[in-house]
């Protein structure tokens, strides 16, 4: 089969399309034809970071690295152990995330437990779409925030892969949405379903709202000092990025908050909540651009520009 291994840290020329063999799976595993998998920052994070391939992909001696953990396809192979897919079954997942799960590969071996099927009706690209950064946004207002009809959420990011999907979820379960991006976003984060935009190049978000009962941020960095002010006492502050400690800590134990730095996790009862929802209409994936497999380079180059709206999907 063809994949695209890492041959060292380093840019996107490390990213090299091989042919090699197709993994063999566990009997709790499903091997998976694919169809469509997603680009996400920490692709490009950790293709460059030697310290995360060595302690979270831990390949083993001899072994390709192969980066990606966002897949869409068909089963071809069922384990001995899995009864909850079949060989046809279209299924979509982020993958044994942050290990060494091969996404960039023509076929993936995947735990049948971190995977959904795919709703009928929705395609592979847009299924790809949805799994690691709607995962994030699943987990981080419902798993940790708690969100509840009524909260008032400010999400900054609004418009990319994470931020969509967040103000999205928020709107399905009755919360009231501020999100924050430049002018050129501020269409698209109200199509989303936001009910305020605030336009973080012209305003300072912290004057404008004090009292959001959640707060997720996604910037990296001292921003999250910002979001304390955004966030009422005794409300919640998800970060995917910073984290609490030193003087973001002290402030926002000053606050009463409750804080949370998201380490999202593959969990297929989650992907089945995140199907339900795109069945039923109420969350929908925004794919800016699609690449071929052997364009996975520049797809990461893309996406490694931070300023992508939605989600950037290769399709096989």
């Amino acid at each position: 089969m063809k994949a695209i291994i890492l041959s060292e840290n380093g840019g996107t020329d490390k990213l090299i399309l091989k042919e090699i063999n197709k993994p063999v799976i566990a009997p709790n595993e499903v091997l998976i034809q694919t169809k469509a998998l997603s680009i996400n920052p920490v692709d490009g994070y950790v293709r460059k970071n030697e310290i995360y391939t060595k302690k979270k992909l831990m390949p083993l001696p001899g072994e390709e690295m192969i980066l990606g953990w966002d897949v869409a396809g068909t089963v071809v192979e069922t384990g001995s152990e899995v009864t909850d897919f079949k060989n046809g079954d279209e299924v979509f997942g982020m993958v044994k995330f942050p290990g060494h799960a091969k996404a960039y590969a023509e076929y993936v071996a995947a735990p049948a437990d971190h995977l959904a099927k795919k709703p009928a009706g929705t395609s592979f690209n847009d299924a790809a779409a949805a799994t690691l950064a709607a995962l994030t946004a699943w987990q981080g207002l419902v798993t940790y925030a708690k969100i509840q009809p009524g909260n008032k959420v400010l999400i900054h990011a609004a418009a990319g892969g994470v931020g969509h999907y967040a103000v999205q979820i928020a709107k399905h379960f009755g919360a009231y949405v501020i999100g924050t991006g430049s002018a050129s976003s501020k269409d698209f984060i109200l199509s989303q379903g936001a009910d305020e935009f605030i336009d973080y190049t012209q305003e300072k978000f912290e004057e404008k709202v004090q009292d959001a009962d959640i707060v997720f941020d996604s910037i990296y960095g001292d921003h999250i000092l910002r979001s304390i002010k955004a966030v009422k006492s005794g409300g919640r502050l998800v970060s995917l990025l910073a984290f609490f400690e030193g003087e973001i800590a002290e402030k926002a134990k000053a606050k009463d908050l409750l804080t949370y730095r998201i380490a999202v996790e593959s969990n297929g009862e989650d992907m089945k909540a995140i199907a339900k929802l795109i069945a039923d209409g109420k969350l929908k994936s925004h794919v800016s651009e699609v690449y071929s497999f052997e364009d996975i380079p520049k797809a990461q180059d893309k996406v490694d520009g931070g300023k992508t709206r939605g989600k950037v999907v290769i399709a096989l």
